[in-house]
């Protein structure tokens, strides 16, 4: 992380610290601890509705399912992304509507489908022939999203490598659709997690859009939605594309067209603010003539987004939200766990520490906590809800 964006992080994070009251929850708490805002969840929402004007939003739960961030989408009128039995069972202990609902998981257990649709879920995804039978003999009010698959070669995540029908599949696969005696309601992609460059939305609406066009000839069916998947990326230490960029895309090739409503997921760019992760400087030694610093959170726990995603969020010493320098010597921050893979960073810009010390990282509420795991029997981190988004 460069001096510039150091300082960035810090005049945000000393805003941060005095709002959401920062030394109650630790002096209550402890660490390691998240420190969960759901105003900041509300802030992306507006953010995301004033680019996308008109785009149906659908929170990706699978992000961050703690009840805190699905309230405050759900108070923002949005609506849920779903992709298992236990997201759809979550929302529905949450008392929200079902038919706010889409379900987005392109490969599926019949019982899975079946469950989804008794909650009240109308809208579903597929991307192979095989997927597509599973709906056979099942209500004909169901409407179809056939997922496209485009390469991002600037994604963290390409997922178009796991799901996604080739576009000259597509027309395959809405034969099987309408076989199965369901609606075609249109096309959906991804263009993968943390892109570099905006231009793949541009390529992957486009050729959705051609694929539409042709599936409208040759089998006389109309798309009338398409689906622009999530990914819209957040910065952590690097510099990403603005949602203004990505919006300037989708509104340049849709221009005056208005024949297709559309549909986004955004799970990290919602989320990934709303969270704060405190960890606590546990040990120090010197190995090889390297600094090491040992925290009580790491790959295992809340920083699994750095070994599942290849995301490296900032780190910062509570200490130095209080001085101006920004440039410090390279050490290592290792995790708590018994795993020479538990190494949170390395070479990493950091201030004199010592045990006792509490590190800060923002841009934490997405797919940290929720992928982390209880490996060494160490628990979970706890996460205190500092605010009531309004």
């Amino acid at each position: 992380m460069n001096p510039s964006m150091r300082s960035r992080w810090c005049d945000a994070l000393r805003a941060d610290a005095e709002r959401q009251n920062w030394a109650a929850l630790l002096a209550e708490y402890g660490t390691p601890l998240l420190i969960l805002d759901p105003a900041k969840v509300v802030e992306q929402y507006r953010r995301l509705t004033r680019a996308l004007r008109g785009v149906e939003l659908h929170y990706a739960v699978k992000a961050a399912p703690h009840p805190a961030v699905l309230n405050a989408v759900a108070g923002c009128g949005g609506g849920f992304d779903v992709a298992t039995t236990a997201e759809v069972d979550l929302l529905r202990s949450l008392g929200i509507a079902m038919n706010r609902c889409i379900h987005t998981h392109p490969v599926k257990k019949v019982a899975d489908i079946g469950h989804a649709y008794r909650a009240g879920i109308r809208t579903f995804v597929v991307d192979n022939p095989a997927e597509a039978q599973k709906f056979s003999g099942l209500p004909a009010d169901i409407e179809i999203l056939v997922r496209l698959a485009f390469a991002n070669p600037y994604a963290k995540s390409d997922l178009s490598t796991k799901f996604g029908a080739d576009p000259a599949d597509a027309e395959l696969v809405v034969k099987h659709v309408l076989n199965a005696g369901v609606q075609l309601r249109g096309f959906s992609f991804h263009v993968g997690s943390q892109g570099s460059s905006a231009e793949p939305f541009r390529t992957a609406l486009r050729a959705t859009i051609e694929t539409a066009d042709h599936v409208h000839r040759s089998l006389g069916v109309a798309a009338t939605t398409i689906d622009i998947g999530g990914g819209f990326p957040v910065t952590y230490r690097e510099e990403m594309p603005d949602i203004g960029d990505i919006a300037a895309i989708v509104h340049d090739v849709l221009g005056s067209d208005r024949r297709f409503g559309l549909i986004a997921e955004p799970g990290r760019f919602l989320a990934a603010s709303s969270m704060t992760l405190f960890t606590n400087v546990v040990g120090t030694a010197l190995r090889g003539g390297r600094v090491w610093h040992y925290l009580d959170d790491g790959l295992y726990g809340s920083y699994s987004n750095i070994l599942t995603e290849d995301v490296h969020p900032p780190l910062l010493a509570l200490s130095e939200l209080s001085c101006a320098q920004t440039e410090y010597p390279p050490v290592t921050l290792g995790g708590p766990t018994c795993d020479s893979v538990d190494v949170v960073a390395r070479d990493y810009p950091m201030p004199p520490l010592r045990v006792g010390d509490v590190v800060v990282s923002p841009m934490m509420g997405a797919y940290t906590a929720v992928t982390s795991s209880r490996f060494n029997g160490i628990p979970e981190t706890p996460v205190a809800v500092c605010a009531v988004a309004s």
